[in-house]
């Protein structure tokens, strides 16, 4: 029963394929920050946090996109989860 509510929990937070590390870089992208200024947040380099954005974007269905403004989308799924 334990396991049913927790998978139907994970199952309703998109961003449950998340690292923890990703789900902080993601969060400074709703913040408004650039790569560049995420990566002075996080003391990470420049070329580490477009690997982490670009995980995120594939990890949320939005790595293939070219008409939309995927890391808008990303941010947007962030502050609307449940």
């Amino acid at each position: 029963m334990v396991s049913r509510l927790i998978g139907a929990h994970r199952a309703a937070d998109p961003l449950a394929p998340l690292t923890a590390r990703e789900r902080e870089v993601l969060a400074l992208m709703a913040e408004g920050r650039t790569n560049v200024g995420i990566a002075r947040r996080l003391w990470l380099t420049h070329r580490t946090v477009e690997t982490h954005v670009s995980s995120i974007l594939a990890k949320l269905g939005l790595a293939n996109s070219t008409e939309d403004h995927r890391r808008v989308l990303a941010v947007l799924l962030y502050l609307n989860r449940p």
